[in-house]
């Protein structure tokens, strides 16, 4: 019998909007943790999901199945194609006064 039970879950990546101030207690919070911000937002909202008892009762009933999905996931790749890469933005061009430098250089 194995000493350790690893359980394997799906993860997702999602976007989210948030207060600047929200952003920045989580990050907090996650440095005082030594965790992930994503571990502190996954770990804070199960836990309201699961002491909230109004939202507990409202999960049984036939309206809870039928919530519009808002949140904005990242879907992955199908059939095995391989992910779109996130470039960040191009660096403007350097600019240069020719005229300036060749002046410099006179």
């Amino acid at each position: 019998m194995p000493l350790l039970e690893i359980v394997q879950t799906r993860q997702i990546t999602a976007s989210i909007r948030l207060d600047k101030t929200t952003a920045e207690q989580i990050d907090r919070y996650a440095a005082f943790l030594h965790a992930s911000a994503d571990e502190v937002v996954d770990k804070a909202l199960a836990y309201v999901f699961a002491k909230d008892r109004d939202f507990q009762e409202f999960l049984r009933t036939p309206e809870a199945s039928r919530a519009t999905q808002s949140l904005r996931i990242r879907r992955a790749p199908q059939n095995g194609a391989v992910a779109e890469p996130i470039v960040p933005p191009a660096k403007p061009a350097r600019v240069v006064d020719t005229a300036s430098e060749s002046r410099a250089r006179s």
